[in-house]
């Protein structure tokens, strides 16, 4: 099995660009996916001064591309090339681990033509359980300009490659430091999901059936549809942007999370936020913010759906703590 396969020849991988696209409409369904209600003017209200896309938007464009339409997610996530010295991989056992995005730049409301997600791998490991897989994946304008930075991991379960631990990374996002275990959390943030929040949610162009269809569900082992890991995401990120941001969506300069637990569209969520203190100097570009720590907890269940958050944000003026 070592003989067949060189993980360490994954790592720095460049796959092909990505061309992709969006309009105003694409944001604002985006929102809606995420949780935005109906008083959430900067998030759905186009019209409204204080509007403008919500940050967390790019995640959906590698699902998405330029497509206005229904996209096909097998054909979507069996296609394209894989980077050497893998195996190949079950697209039934695949789960996404973690995802980062840091915002560079501002997004124009619409793209136009000539926008690309640029993708490598920048990290393998292997364990017992399965292989990782890290990727890096950078929005650039026709011009060469990164707008936004994203790491995203997966985890293929079952995988086999040398049959023993291996990891090698070059290239990662911050990671989230500890909650502070001597105090209760500075925010508590409250939200609903919907019965419907995945029929909402995949529209913005990730249309795995596992989300929509409970007989697909039932087979993976979930017992029945369960909500959009990048939904969940996108609830977390409001909860941040709502408490410490003044509601105000460009105030969220970088968020990010690992995923640990399902949730099911209907569920109530809660998101716990510390604040840890200034980003540090050694962050470039991130001087002036925030910090801090988050978990966002399934509250149907008990169990922490967004584990290891962090964010940093613009901290609005006259923001305190609420406990």
């Amino acid at each position: 099995m070592s003989q067949q396969y060189d993980l360490a020849s994954a790592v720095g991988f460049q796959d092909d660009d990505q061309p992709v696209s969006w309009n105003q409409r694409d944001i604002l369904i985006y929102g809606v996916g995420i949780g935005a209600k109906r008083d959430d003017f900067a998030i759905i209200n186009g019209l409204d001064k204080s509007w403008t896309p919500f940050p967390t938007y790019p995640v959906v464009l590698p699902f998405k591309g330029t497509s206005q339409d229904v996209v096909n997610f097998r054909q979507l996530m069996t296609g394209g090339k894989r980077a050497p010295g893998l195996p190949k991989f079950d697209p039934n056992r695949g789960v996404h681990g973690s995802q980062s995005i840091e915002i560079l730049k501002p997004l124009p409301a619409v793209s136009g033509p000539g926008w690309k997600v640029k993708k490598r791998v920048v990290g393998v490991s292997e364990n017992k359980s399965g292989i990782i897989l890290e990727n890096e994946s950078t929005l650039v304008d026709p011009h060469g300009t990164v707008y936004a930075k994203l790491f995203s991991g997966s985890f293929n379960l079952g995988a086999k490659a040398t049959g023993t631990n291996f990891s090698k990374r070059i290239a990662g996002p911050p990671q989230a430091k500890q909650p502070p275990k001597d105090r209760k959390p500075d925010w508590v943030v409250r939200d609903q999901t919907t019965p419907e929040q995945a029929v909402l949610y995949r529209l913005s162009g990730d249309y795995n059936e596992l989300h929509i269809n409970p007989a697909i569900g039932q087979a993976a082992g979930f017992g029945g549809v369960i909500l959009h890991g990048l939904s969940t995401f996108g609830f977390g990120a409001r909860a941040v942007v709502s408490a410490v941001g003044g509601g105000d969506p460009a105030s969220l300069r970088f968020f990010g999370v690992r995923f640990t637990a399902p949730v099911r569209p209907g569920d109530a969520l809660e998101t716990l936020i510390w604040e840890i203190g200034p980003v540090g100097a050694d962050v470039a570009g991130h001087a002036g913010e925030t910090e801090v720590a988050f978990v966002t907890r399934n509250v149907a269940t008990g169990k922490v759906a967004l584990g290891a958050g962090v964010a940093y944000v613009k901290k609005a003026a006259g923001v305190k703590g609420k406990l």
